[in-house]
């Protein structure tokens, strides 16, 4: 199938590299009908249910839509002098004039709200609440020509919460993601011309890394205009279609050159290279987006649609792989090699990996335990692991919202409070009947005395001098006859089916003392015939941890299992599929270790520039479903090349030393240009995103060298000709797939060295 598809480029290779080109030029033109990227989840998690129902019954005193916090300071006035006011005021004024913001909120006409709310504890800073009319995702457009209103020749201004962080995120993911594609494809190119010694050469991998990236995230914009892509998917497929157009493209080449190398036709050579490197980067694709599509069982969040996004831009890698590059390399046949930077001469005898292979092979079990023993060390800092949901924290310190928000937390009175909004939901309406109303006092006397509660507002309490009977002849009656306050907090906190209480703690929201707390209150039965649903930020931080943890199985199961089945196809064995997916999984232990060693517990934080703190949830997901088909890469590199020699001579151990050799100096190569590009990813300014480029760099130096180089070496010599073993009636089936391409046999590595070389 593959030398077929080799012959069919080579004699229509003009045809073909058109047919690339306008597909590519289609991928352009469809960034005309781009979506908006957003990070919603759209699971419906109690804590999610409960902020809806209070979205829907209690109305919003300052507008319908989404908004920011504005914090002003002065070193030298106090908040509560007139200066300090009138200055506020007049930077706040273009707003006020302005149809997209519905309302501001300050100290000085605080709609209810104590001026200490809204005034810092050391009297020198204050804050103004602005809402405007539009959600989130289309606010967010707006919001820096908002932000660029606000100015002041006497306060210092700072941009914070809501859509100051969201802007921020916004605008460092984009200056990420340039600043990592400036940093990885020169460094690319320089390490492809050590690879190749000829530019033509390292050329094309560069070339179709760029144009898969074009086309992935053209296919990721497109996505976004019908489903929730999140904001960073954008880095994540640039990162992930870098890394592997590059590596499949190198493969390419590299196979290209060397059957040419062997005195072979540009027709000879298109064949052979489309069914040995053609085919292996096909399966390697696979590989790679089974991983990733390991990611669609996390339904409702933006992980399904990241998955489907990276599944995209690898599919581009593999199909400009089998079409637009072997096309190319027909054209240019020989002159791949023209401009020639450096010479590559190989020396007689066996090369350093067939050496290394042959020495691990001597004492495997020597080199097998110190080696597993290492990775199984490097990864016990992932059982401290502790999982939350982003915030602010995870922007750099330099961002303006970031630098708003610290402030916020350290010097504004119940700032760094966490608030628990309590849902009581009568399912027949009248929440306020006079025995209703007797429960919920009982109700919030038992809220009160909970572990970690600080207070207990709600209108039930309001005046500890009312007793149980007081509010019930108070609040069953018109609430026209109650005082002005009374009627607002009613309004506040009571719809047609709910009542809310508003339970206030000391502690951190994704502390242990917050999820106790979250699990004490949705533990304490309510008042009969109600139900109680609990909301804010610990339960949206622990709701949306549980939904993500919960899909983890499925996924793992899907992911293994269909890894082994497609390893099967690719090499016909039970065993070297399993030997695989355990070998995997090593090199995902040590980036886990290194996660959290890194990330969590803060080794490296002040070299890095980031701030330690729980690992975001999505993080582990997202680097398991990555490494997992990244590794693969390397082990069909490997495995393919070791079939080959097994082939052609029969004997495991010579197959596994030649394979070796064949494949040591490519896999070391790619894997250099993998670390390379992720590593540029890990020079972000956003935490997740310097953590995804660590922990693949990790994963990638791990696998590249311990795993394939000395576990799988030592392994394949311990089992022998059990690596090739299935049984009869499953060694036909593939033997009648014919995936393998059996009709190639290998050449002795003595006639293909002057083609590969060595440095």
């Amino acid at each position: 199938m593959f030398a077929a598809w080799g012959r069919f480029v080579h004699r229509r290779k003009w045809w073909v590299l058109g047919a690339s080109l306008v597909f590519l030029a289609l991928s352009i033109a469809s960034f005309s009908f781009a979506g908006k990227l957003d990070n919603k989840f759209t699971v419906r998690p109690e804590a999610v249910v409960a902020s809806d129902l209070i979205a829907k019954e209690i109305p919003k005193t300052t507008g319908s839509g989404s908004g920011f916090t504005v914090l002003y300071l002065s070193n030298t006035l106090k908040a509560t002098d007139p200066a300090f006011e009138q200055a506020m005021e007049r930077s706040l004024a273009p707003l006020r004039g302005d149809a997209r913001v519905t309302g501001i909120v300050t100290p000085y006409e605080s709609a209810g709200k104590t001026p200490a709310d809204m005034i810092s504890k050391d009297g020198h800073q204050a804050i103004a609440r602005v809402s405007v009319r539009d959600e989130f995702p289309v606010a967010r457009d707006y919001y820096a020509d908002l932000r660029a209103q606000i100015h002041s020749s006497t306060l210092t201004v700072y941009g914070a919460s809501g859509l100051a962080i969201g802007h921020d995120f916004d605008t460092i993911l984009n200056a990420d993601l340039q600043r990592a594609e400036i940093v990885s494809l020169p460094l690319s190119l320089l390490l492809l011309l050590l690879v190749f010694g000829t530019v033509v050469a390292a050329l094309l991998p560069v070339g179709v890394g760029g144009l898969a990236v074009v086309t992935g995230v053209a296919a990721t914009f497109l996505l976004a205009r019908y489903t929730n892509v999140s904001t960073y998917a954008i880095n994540i497929v640039t990162l992930i279609g870098l890394g592997v157009a590059i590596d499949y493209s190198l493969l390419i080449v590299n196979r290209f050159r060397e059957e040419l190398g062997n005195g072979g036709t540009a027709e000879a050579a298109t064949e052979r290279t489309m069914a040995t490197a053609g085919r292996a980067i096909t399966f390697s694709g696979l590989t790679v987006a089974i991983g990733l599509g390991g990611m669609l069982f996390f339904k409702g969040t933006f992980l399904a649609s990241m998955g489907l996004a990276g599944t995209f831009v690898v599919a581009t890698a593999v199909l400009y792989g089998l079409t637009f590059l072997p096309a190319l390399l027909a054209i240019l046949g020989p002159r791949v090699n023209r401009f020639r930077v450096l010479r590559f001469n190989r020396r007689a005898g066996p090369g350093f990996w067939h050496s290394l292979a042959s020495w691990v092979m001597k004492r495997p079990l020597v080199v097998l335990f110190p080696s597993v023993g290492f990775i199984l060390l490097a990864g016990t800092p992932f059982l401290s692991l502790r999982l939350a949901n982003g915030d602010a924290q995870s922007l750099p310190p330099r961002a303006e919202s970031r630098q708003g928000n610290d402030r916020l937390v350290a010097n504004f009175p119940a700032q760094n409070q966490n608030d628990y909004a309590v849902v009581v939901k009568y399912a027949d309406g009248k929440p306020l009947t006079s025995e209703r109303i007797g429960q919920l006092y009982d109700y919030v006397q038992k809220l009160g005395g909970r572990d970690h509660v600080l207070k207990v507002q709600s209108p039930l309490n309001a005046d500890p001098k009312l007793t149980r009977s007081d509010y019930q002849a108070l609040l069953s009656g018109p609430r026209s006859a109650l005082p002005v306050e009374a009627q607002t907090a009613l309004r506040q906190s009571v719809g047609e089916n709910i009542v809310v209480i508003d339970v206030q703690s000391n502690k951190t929201s994704s502390s242990d003392e917050a999820r106790s707390l979250l699990k004490d209150l949705r533990a304490l039965p309510g008042p009969p015939g109600a139900q109680i649903l609990v909301t804010g930020s610990t339960a949206f931080d622990v709701d949306l941890i549980k939904v993500i943890v919960d899909d983890i199985p499925a996924a793992i199961i899907f992911i293994v299992v269909v890894t082994y089945l497609v390893l099967f196809l690719l090499v016909g064995s039970l065993v070297l599929p399993l030997k695989a997916v355990i070998t995997n999984l090593l090199s995902i232990t040590a980036s886990f270790g290194a996660m959290v060693w890194i990330f969590q517990q803060g080794h490296l934080s002040n070299l890095l520039a980031f701030t330690p703190a729980s690992i975001d949830p999505t993080l582990p997901v997202l680097l398991f479903c990555i490494v997992f088909g990244l590794s693969m890469d390397y082990e069909v590199m490997l495995l393919t090349r070791i079939q080959e020699e097994f082939r052609r001579t029969g004997d495991n151990t010579q197959a596994v030393a030649e394979g070796l050799e064949r494949s040591g100096r490519l896999i070391t190569g790619a894997a250099l240009i993998m670390v390379v590009v992720f590593l540029s990813f890990g020079l972000a300014e956003v935490v997740l995103i310097k953590a995804i480029g660590i922990g693949l760099a990790v994963a990638v130096v791990i696998d590249a060298t311990i795993v394939r180089m000395l576990i799988v070496p030592a392994i394949m010599r311990l089992l022998g000709s059990l690596n090739w073993w299935a049984p009869d009636p499953l060694a036909r089936l593939h033997e009648r797939l014919n995936l393998g391409e059996s009709s190639f046999e290998s050449r002795p590595l003595a006639e293909t060295g002057a083609a590969m070389g060595e440095v």
